[in-house]
């Protein structure tokens, strides 16, 4: 799974060693390697190499990293935050990454006032982008924060205020008091390529003044997670863990190309599969952020998705066929007044092509709230226009909180219900005590599954409502049929959309051949 590396958060057993570097008292900065911040001030400019070699090593780099290090560690910086976690019931906390502790009265978490959420201490990374405090880090290490101490590279413990969060990158900006910081800068020019060296530094479980090396394994990850739908990352092998996020990745000329934000693991531990935000992307949100402006991108108010092979086949679509299907329509948002439908196709935002799900979101994003957008669709077989006015996105917080079309408590199972079979599917039309039994939403229309799936179909619940199959809604047994049929003579499986108690999905589902 992706998992953030969560900043660390002393109360977890075996994390005790990491908590006591956080606390201050144990584990300090390498200050013989990094040199005295002291000593050390203003924009950290290492040599770029000749000219034309923008990402070429100097003879002998991969023999040594230590120049490089000795030069740019002093902008590295270790941030200690006491955070804000959720209460939740039967006293444990679910730390994110770190799983469940009992709470209060652990070591390094606190009951707090009366009524108030229970603290903890957590640690993570950042680096200074000017000369009077400013320092660029990960949203997640300081969004619940309610105090933050920044340790520099000559072990000064300095307090730090946030200037600005965007938790759509996972950025933030933070500030410490004082003058003439030495600081690196974002390289937006010259782009990394798989196989450049790249080098990592920060705070991994509290053991700050931290370098690790290697390669760009990949480029334009943009996939990793929902929260963060407009960033593509750069994947790097560099050993990151716990503690690293928002420190930076440097190339070996010391140039910032990223901002560490996550791992892929099926441990929570580094193997070797990191990601970092690329700096054409850190660079213009950290910049807003901290002149104080607030980060606002376009929003109309749809749930989309990117259709398999298989669906694209099921729905008589060529194999490259590009676009973004529609699985959820915000009630009450802009797409839903302006007419747009569950189960379109959107194929062009004003005119361009729209390559797939992410690159739609992105391009609406981008439109400013209060603009008209046109959207060309594909409906039941059809192109049409639609025009809908852009609004400010909501925060994910808001988004989360309001839902979704199908998303509700889980569904009550009742008895058996009397039905039709098509395909391994016992369906029936909607009725209100079908409704009232499943807990479906009004808006919810469509066949109810009344008894449990067989064959192809197994798994299939009671209460699941098939919405659309094939290219149309159904609303009747026959309209299904008609779908398996056409399926059938295709040769392919039938696509079907549906709401579950969870929310809206989609498939294909096998069809049997005629005998």
């Amino acid at each position: 799974m992706v998992k953030r590396k969560e900043f660390i958060l002393g109360a977890v057993v075996g994390l005790t060693f990491a908590a006591a570097a956080t606390a201050g008292g144990v584990i300090s900065w390498p200050t013989a390697a990094a040199g005295p911040v002291a000593g050390v001030s203003g924009r950290l400019a290492p040599s770029a190499g000749a000219a034309g070699l923008a990402f070429a090593p100097p003879q002998g780099a991969p023999l040594s990293f230590a120049d490089i290090f000795q030069q740019v560690a002093p902008a590295v910086v270790q941030i200690d935050v006491k955070a804000r976690v959720e209460r939740p019931r039967g006293g444990f906390i679910q730390i994110p990454g770190l799983g469940v502790i009992p709470a209060p009265g652990g070591q390094g978490g606190s009951e707090g006032e009366e009524g108030e959420a229970p603290t903890a201490m957590g640690a993570g990374s950042g680096f200074f982008i000017s000369a009077d405090g400013y320092i660029v880090t990960n949203n997640h290490v300081v969004a619940d924060a309610v105090e933050i101490t920044v340790k520099l590279a000559d072990s000064r413990e300095l307090p730090a205020r946030v200037i600005g969060r965007d938790e759509n990158t996972d950025l933030a900006v933070i500030k410490v008091d004082g003058t003439d910081f030495p600081f690196v800068t974002f390289e937006e020019e010259a782009q990394p390529r798989v196989g450049d060296w790249v080098i990592a530094v920060g705070n991994p479980f509290g053991l700050g003044g931290t370098a690790t090396a290697g390669i760009v394994s990949g480029l334009g990850r943009n996939q990793l997670d929902a929260r963060t739908p407009y960033t593509d990352y750069i994947q790097i092998d560099a050993a990151i863990n716990r503690g690293n996020s928002g420190g930076p990745t440097f190339d070996i000329y010391g140039r910032v190309i990223g901002v560490n934000s996550a791992i892929l693991s099926p441990t929570g531990g580094s193997v070797g599969i990191g990601f970092a935000i690329p700096a054409s992307v850190a660079k213009p949100i950290t910049d807003q952020l901290r002149r104080g402006e607030s980060i606002t991108r376009g929003y109309v108010g749809v749930g989309i998705q990117d259709l398999s092979r298989e669906e694209r086949a099921s729905l008589g679509l060529d194999a490259r066929f590009k676009g973004a299907y529609v699985g959820t329509v915000t009630p009450g948002g802009p797409a839903d007044t302006g007419g747009v439908q569950l189960g379109d196709i959107v194929t062009h935002v004003n005119g361009q092509e729209v390559q797939n799900s992410n690159d739609l979101t992105r391009r609406i994003g981008q439109v400013r709230p209060g603009e008209t957008v046109r959207l060309q669709i594909l409906r039941d077989g059809r192109r049409e226009t639609v025009t809908i006015r852009a609004i400010t996105r909501p925060s994910e917080s808001e988004l989360n909180a309001s839902g979704g079309i199908g998303q509700t408590p889980e569904a009550p199972q009742g008895a058996p219900s009397a039905g039709t079979e098509v395909v391994g599917l016992t369906v029936a039309p909607m009725t209100p005590a079908l409704r009232r039994q499943h807990e479906v939403p009004e808006r919810i229309s469509g066949l109810v599954v009344t008894q449990p799936g067989r064959g192809a179909a197994q798994g299939v619940q009671p209460g699941t409502v098939i919405m659309r199959a094939g290219n149309g809604p159904v609303t009747t047994v026959a309209q299904l049929q008609a779908a398996v049929e056409a399926a059938r003579q295709n040769n392919t499986g039938v696509f079907l959309m549906f709401w579950t108690p969870a929310g809206v999905r989609t498939g294909v589902l096998e069809v049997p051949k005629s005998e």
